[in-house]
């Protein structure tokens, strides 16, 4: 019984792989949650021809239905190429888990044609492929999710970096406009952004304008007081521009230390105040 359950699957599927294959795209063209606009038939049929190959080769090395066995290494390892690309594709779970479950009924169709003479056999090897085929979706589905995951991460992190531009207002003057929630992530972001900038030019003074955060907590303030400690350190003085009179009230009313650091109500004066410190001023040109 063991030589049977080890043998007769692959050797069937072996012996049908050119019906198999066809009969297994029709399923997946044919399927609801086909998505041509993602994906071409030839690059479809490329991906299953590959999937079946290492299905058989590691069901004819493998003695049991533990798809973590090293046996089925490359059919992870394949899954894992193609469910990371569908997570970026645009594909649901459920798109992307179909491209395994789609191989049971051209295997189950098989196993009958194959296996209808002896019923005791036919439902070990069929129940031995549906366990076998569920662990492999489902190993395709966590994959899946791992992708979008990590997909979603990166563009989270990429977004935060995008909405934290340091530019340089003058020479040895740059601006840091802040927009949105100010939150520990972020602050590190922020702070690596201005340091790398500070070192890149030079910078003496760097304004921090908030003028888009829309609310600020002793935490958001202990994040600001952070970054201007990390820029002094750096040898640069900030200048926190764009208090508005509600937020100079909740900082007094939080009690907020900020006695140390300059603040200005916009970002105009903020940089009047850095164009002062090097000894520059800005003056109207008369054209007469």
């Amino acid at each position: 019984m063991a030589t049977t359950a080890k043998t007769t699957l692959p050797d069937i599927v072996i012996r049908s792989e050119s019906e198999i294959l066809p009969e297994w795209m029709r399923h997946q063209l044919g399927a609801i949650t086909m998505r041509r606009d993602l994906i071409d038939e030839n690059d479809l049929r490329e991906q299953s021809t590959r999937f079946l190959r290492q299905f058989v080769s590691a069901l004819k090395k493998s003695e049991g239905a533990n798809i973590q066995d090293e046996e089925w290494a490359p059919v992870r390892e394949l899954l894992t190429e193609i469910s990371t690309t569908r997570a970026r594709q645009g594909f649901t779970p459920s798109e992307t888990a179909t491209f395994v479950f789609s191989l049971k009924q051209p295997l189950f169709e098989r196993l009958r044609r194959e296996l209808s003479s002896d019923p005791a056999q036919f439902a070990d090897e069929t129940w031995r492929t549906t366990v076998l085929l569920d662990k492999l979706g489902i190993f395709t589905t966590e994959l899946y999710q791992r992708g979008r995951e990590e997909l979603i991460q990166r563009q989270q992190q990429e977004m935060l970096e995008l909405s934290t531009p340091v530019v340089q207002l003058w020479n040895g003057v740059l601006a840091l406009p802040l927009i949105g929630t100010l939150d520990s992530q972020r602050t590190q972001i922020v702070m690596e952004n201005l340091l790398t900038k500070i070192v890149e030019t030079g910078a003496s003074i760097a304004i921090i304008d908030i003028t888009g955060v829309p609310t600020v907590d002793t935490l958001v303030a202990q994040h600001l007081l952070k970054t201007v400690a990390a820029a002094r350190l750096m040898g640069a003085e900030c200048i926190i521009s764009g208090i508005r009179s509600q937020i100079a009230q909740t900082i007094v009313h939080l009690g907020v230390d900020l006695q140390d650091v300059i603040t200005k109500g916009t970002l105009a004066d903020a940089f009047a105040v850095a164009l002062k410190r090097n000894s520059l001023a800005i003056r109207s040109v008369n054209h007469d």
